[in-house]
C-alpha cells in the first residue's frame, strides 16, 4: 500500500510524492471534501490540478457525485489512474460522498492490492482514520445532512491505524484555528488515541508491498 498524506498538498517533500507516484501517472483529483463550498468549488478543484499538471502529471478530476450507487463504474474509472489525490475541504462530507458510491470501499480494495497510489491532503488524509471522532471541532458534520442528504458517519476508512491533525502550529492561521487545532490533538492525547500532529510542510509517506 502506497499512501502520501499531508496537511496541506505536497508540504515540503514534492519529490517524495512524484517518486512514490511516478512521473508517468495519471492522476484522478477527487474534491468532494468541498462539497459544501459552493461555487468556490470550481476554483478549488482548479488549484489542485494546476499544481500536478505543471508537475507534469495528466491530472482530471473524478467527481463521486456522479457515481453514486455504482461502485462498479467507480472502480472501472479509477483503474484508468496510477493514482488518486484528495483534496481538504470537510471530512464529514468527503466520507459521506465515498459511502455514497461505494468508494470507501473500491479504494480499500485498490490501495490494499496496491493497485493505486493514495495522496490525500488535510480532509484527504485525515479520512483514512480508524474514525472521525474529535474532527468534528473543525469540520461541521451537520453539513453532510444539507449536502448529502444523509447522517455523518464517524468511521474512518482504517486504512491507517492512527488520527491526523493537520495545519497543527503552522504559520499564517488566526489564532482561533490554532487554539481549535490543538484542542483536537490534547483530546487525542488524553483518550489515548493513537494521532499524528501534521504541520503544512510535513507529511507521513507509507510504502509497504501489497
Amino acid at each position: 500500500m502506497r499512501l502520501f498524506l499531508a496537511s496541506y498538498r505536497f508540504g515540503a517533500h514534492r519529490d517524495r510524492f512524484v517518486r512514490l507516484v511516478g512521473d508517468a501517472a495519471r492522476i484522478a483529483v477527487i474534491a468532494n471534501a468541498a462539497d459544501a463550498w459552493g461555487t468556490a468549488r470550481d476554483s478549488a478543484v482548479v488549484s489542485d490540478l494546476v499544481p500536478l499538471r505543471r508537475l507534469g502529471f495528466d491530472a482530471s478530476e473524478v467527481d463521486l457525485r456522479e457515481y453514486a450507487g455504482a461502485p462498479d463504474r467507480l472502480r472501472e474509472r479509477l483503474s484508468e489512474f496510477g493514482a488518486v489525490w484528495v483534496r481538504g475541504g470537510n471530512t464529514f462530507v468527503l466520507r459521506a460522498q465515498l459511502a455514497a458510491c461505494g468508494g470507501d470501499a473500491v479504494l480499500t480494495e485498490l490501495l490494499r492490492t496496491d493497485a493505486l497510489v493514495y495522496a490525500g491532503y488535510s480532509a484527504g488524509a485525515c479520512v483514512l482514520s480508524p474514525s472521525l471522532r474529535g474532527l468534528e471541532l473543525a469540520d461541521d458534520p451537520a453539513e453532510v445532512r444539507t449536502v448529502c442528504g444523509r447522517e455523518a458517519i464517524w468511521d474512518g476508512l482504517g486504512l491507517i491505524d492512527f488520527a491526523i491533525v493537520p495545519h497543527h502550529r503552522s504559520p499564517g492561521y488566526p489564532p482561533e484555528e490554532v487554539e481549535l487545532i490543538d484542542r483536537i490533538a490534547e483530546g487525542y492525547r488524553r483518550a489515548g488515541t493513537p494521532h499524528r500532529t501534521l504541520a503544512d510542510d510535513q507529511v507521513v509517506v507509507i510504502d509497504e508491498p501489497s
